[in-house]
């Protein structure tokens, strides 16, 4: 049976919507060809017809990430005057819900440390939707009226994804959601969230 070229995206599509909940779940390394195409109800031999390698489907499944963290950014900022978006952002970002979400949750956080163990297109695209991400928390930022909303977006990016790991390293929940407050509240305050 032949199929249109609609129905190979919508394929592609979902194949690469599942590769990217399980390398956020196991990790680039962990993931098998096999078990993605199985998780959409497609064989292994049909993984050639969309993707040249395993490093292919990585590489477009951490683009479908931060595809993905780009519309939850929008939704949690759209909308809303600048520091109200900035507090919608950081209280989802640092939430239980976000913590506990490992299959969906932000790529930067979930894949920082197997950057440099993966090829240069791979961390090309990683890279790239860093800078977008990145981008988009300094132009909210800047639309606060900061003076080098660069810079603060470095650190208030850095904090965010740092408080998000350390939060899902506590074994212990209750001392997680505590390192989770205490992040939100300094970032709040350094920000001037709370006023808006």
């Amino acid at each position: 049976m032949r199929y249109d070229t609609e129905h190979k995206q919508r394929t592609h599509d979902r194949v690469v919507k599942a590769a990217a909940k399980a390398i956020r779940a196991k990790g680039p390394d962990r993931i098998g060809v096999a078990d993605v195409m199985a998780d959409v109800g497609l064989t292994h031999g049909g993984f050639y017809a969309h993707f040249g390698s395993k490093d292919q489907l990585i590489a477009a499944a951490v683009g479908q990430m931060f595809e993905e963290a780009r519309e939850i950014f929008e939704s949690k900022t759209n909308g809303r005057a600048p520091r109200a978006a900035l507090a919608a952002y950081v209280d989802f970002y640092l939430s239980p819900e976000h913590r506990d979400a490992r299959r969906n949750g932000c790529p930067v956080a979930a894949l920082s440390s197997d950057m440099p163990r993966l090829n240069a297109k791979v961390r090309a695209r990683f890279a790239a939707g860093r800078e977008r991400m990145h981008l988009a928390l300094a132009d909210l930022i800047r639309q606060t009226g900061s003076k080098d909303a660069t810079a603060e977006a470095d650190s208030v990016y850095a904090e965010l994804v740092g408080a998000l790991s350390f939060a899902r390293m506590e074994p212990d929940d209750k001392r997680s959601d505590a390192i989770l407050e205490r992040s939100r509240c300094a970032i709040a305050s350094r920000l001037g969230l709370r006023g808006d």
